[in-house]
């Protein structure tokens, strides 16, 4: 009798169902519906064409993209520093200084978002014009996604290799040059990952919106929210689709500075 030898390939069994289960059957449905009418229960590219065509649609989209990339200029402006200064400080514990941007992240995301509301409310912040409301949203998105912009920046330039630098100087670099044609162009890697995880969730992450703005600034997250328990499924699958479509592309975007062997390139800025 022959015996089955155990493969550790079958490990990733349950992670497949589970990846079946719950992420794939579930996008096939949001593709179904994306393409059907909810009137006719035919198939139509018309949920694209009125998404398309839709003022608010095209609204609410632009908004979130403006939101998202505020936030994520913001964020890059304020981590950078941060992590340049801790990976070139001295301090032998440097962990312990970072915690005090990752314990923030412990806390529960509601309690943090109302504190922070009820920090501009006492401000008079909230319950102004809609420019404000813009910029309550974006501090939310800054406050709440600003570690996972400062972390894989504060890896990269902590694994640049030291003799760079010191080649450069010994070449005649002074510090601005150093940094500007040595360490930023090898803590690109960085960069481009700390975009991407705080421009995309930007986009969707309407709690902050709402929360910060007394519901009165609708993203693209929300949008899709409210047609789902409105029962108008063919308008959030569509918006779904898009938002996803819209996402891969900006992964590939900041993927595309990657070679054959998967590491980010160094280029001088000029």
């Amino acid at each position: 009798m022959k015996k089955v030898r155990f493969s550790r390939s079958w490990l990733a069994i349950p992670y497949a169902l589970f990846l079946a289960v719950f992420v794939i059957v579930p996008l096939f449905f949001v593709l179904y519906y994306a393409f059907r009418d909810d009137v006719t229960g035919q198939l139509t590219f018309g949920n694209f064409k009125t998404f398309f065509t839709t003022p608010v649609n095209l609204k609410v989209a632009g908004r979130s993209l403006m939101i998202a990339a505020l936030s994520t200029i913001l964020c890059l402006l304020i981590a950078y520093p941060v992590a340049y200064i801790i990976a070139k400080s001295k301090i032998k514990n440097k962990s312990a200084i970072l915690l005090v941007f990752i314990v923030p992240m412990w806390v529960n995301f509601v309690l943090r978002i109302n504190a922070l509301k009820e920090l501009l409310s006492w401000m008079g912040l909230i319950n102004k014009s809609a420019g404000w409301d813009i910029f309550n949203t974006v501090l939310g998105m800054v406050y709440d996604f600003l570690p996972f912009m400062i972390l894989p920046i504060y890896t990269t330039i902590l694994k640049i290799d030291k003799s760079y630098p010191e080649a450069a100087r010994d070449l005649g670099a002074n510090n601005a040059k150093v940094f500007l044609r040595v360490t930023l162009p090898l803590s690109k890697p960085g960069i481009l990952s700390g975009i991407s995880m705080v421009f995309l969730p930007s986009m969707t992450n309407y709690v902050v919106s709402n929360w910060m703005t007394n519901n009165k600034v609708t993203i693209i997250g929300g949008f899709i929210d409210f047609a789902f328990l409105n029962d108008s499924w063919g308008r959030g699958s569509v918006t779904a689709i898009i938002l996803l479509v819209l996402m891969f592309l900006f992964t590939w975007l900041t993927g595309g500075f990657k070679d054959e062997d998967g590491a980010a390139k160094g280029k001088a800025l000029w």
